[in-house]
């Protein structure tokens, strides 16, 4: 029998974790195909994407076989090489974002030089080789590789030489570069999450809170509370700035902190669909998956305004004893609270890994954050949300 022609373009999308398991619903929903490049049978996305290759990112010819006949790559992260995106692209395959955006979120210290070129404030920063080039920076400070970080992973705290010796030896190890920042004395940290399309409509969500604890985001408040109105536009011009100046495609999170004297900085950027993004799915006329998927097809964007009033993420951490199925945590969220929405992402449970997140929105800002810590907690095998965290 002859395949069939698909009814609209297929997206690839490089990478089998909850930010390609998330794609698939708008996908669907939009009637546009997904192909997807998964680590493994069972990962995440894999379990709802029916077309998917089991494959390794980091080998060119799977990337080529993968992206044959898809319209447009996307991507779950940003590990993927350089070099690989630049082959696909210049075999005819558009990736968006492109690799010279990219880089940018893949390499701190490219982003940093870049980003500084561009006036764009940031903590202060240089690349280092070894403990003479970080007392000489002076301490206390933070060490970063500058390629695979994430979570917390990659990033050392470091308050003197015994701290940076630690962590050169740790890089080395690795056979990572290395980059120093000052230790910024913060109020909070903010993310500014933007989409931008090919033909350069851009559109900016509400400026959200968001908590990290051990190098991983807790929860997200939308939009961040008792945030001046001017420092809010600021955040918002900013990362739309950046967007343009980096020509990026797709979703752009820019996370920041609100410093204790009253400005913005620039932590970090991400080029797909975000953590501090997943309280759209549900609060946000909009969701940034959506709209990532109608930036990458160059299609007109939707309304990044919000439906409620605030809009609370919480994401559910495995627990260090084995708390059973998370499925049996429904009958209890639901029934205490039938507005509560619940995104699993179909993961084994482990210590400190994200394997799902709840969403609570209405008009109480105090009720919408006891409602999503409640559910998070109780999926977590935590019981109550302990008080004060």
């Amino acid at each position: 029998m002859p395949v069939p022609e698909p009814r609209a373009p297929t997206v690839a999308v490089i990478g089998g974790g909850q930010l390609a398991r998330m794609l698939a619903e708008p996908a669907a929903a939009l009637g546009i195909p997904l192909r997807l490049l998964a680590e493994g049978p069972d990962v995440s996305a894999a379990q709802v994407i029916p077309d998917h290759v089991v494959g390794d990112y980091r080998d060119l010819d799977t990337l080529v076989k993968v992206t044959d006949g898809c319209a447009v790559v996307t991507f779950d992260h940003e590990h993927v090489p350089t070099d690989h995106l630049r082959a696909l692209v210049a075999a005819g395959v558009p990736c968006r974002p492109g690799p010279d955006a990219l880089v940018h979120a893949q390499d701190k210290a490219v982003m940093r030089e870049r980003l500084a070129g561009l006036d764009v404030p940031c903590p202060r920063h240089a690349r280092v080789a070894d403990a003479a080039d970080v007392a000489a920076f002076g301490f206390p400070c933070v060490l970063k590789t500058t390629r695979g970080g994430y979570d917390g992973k990659g990033v050392w705290f470091v308050s003197g030489p015994e701290d940076a010796a630690a962590a050169l030896a740790a890089a080395a190890e690795a056979g990572a570069e290395l980059l120093v920042e000052e230790l910024v004395e913060f109020r909070r940290e903010l993310s500014a999450l933007v989409v931008r399309a090919p033909n350069g409509q851009s559109a900016a969500y509400p400026v959200v809170e968001s908590v990290q604890r051990d190098g991983i985001c807790r929860e997200v408040t939308a939009p961040a509370p008792d945030l001046d109105p001017v420092l809010s536009a600021q955040a918002q011009r900013l990362a739309l700035r950046v967007a343009g100046e980096l020509d990026v495609t797709g979703v752009l999170a820019v996370e920041l902190f609100e410093t204790t004297d009253g400005r913005i900085l620039v932590n970090e950027l991400a080029m797909r669909p975000h953590n501090t993004g997943h309280w759209t799915q549900d609060g946000a006329v909009t969701s940034q998956f959506e709209n990532h998927l109608r930036a990458v097809l160059d299609l007109p964007l939707g309304s990044p305004a919000p439906r409620a009033t605030w809009t609370v993420m919480v994401n559910i951490l495995g627990a260090e004893e084995d708390a059973g199925r998370l499925y049996d945590g429904y009958p209890h969220a639901f029934a205490h609270d039938p507005r509560l929405r619940v995104h699993l992402y179909g993961k084994d449970l482990r210590p400190g890994r994200k394997v799902g997140h709840v969403n609570a929105y209405g008009e109480d800002l105090a009720d919408c954050r006891e409602r999503a810590r409640h559910a998070a907690a109780w999926f977590a095998g935590e019981g109550e949300w302990e008080q004060g965290d």
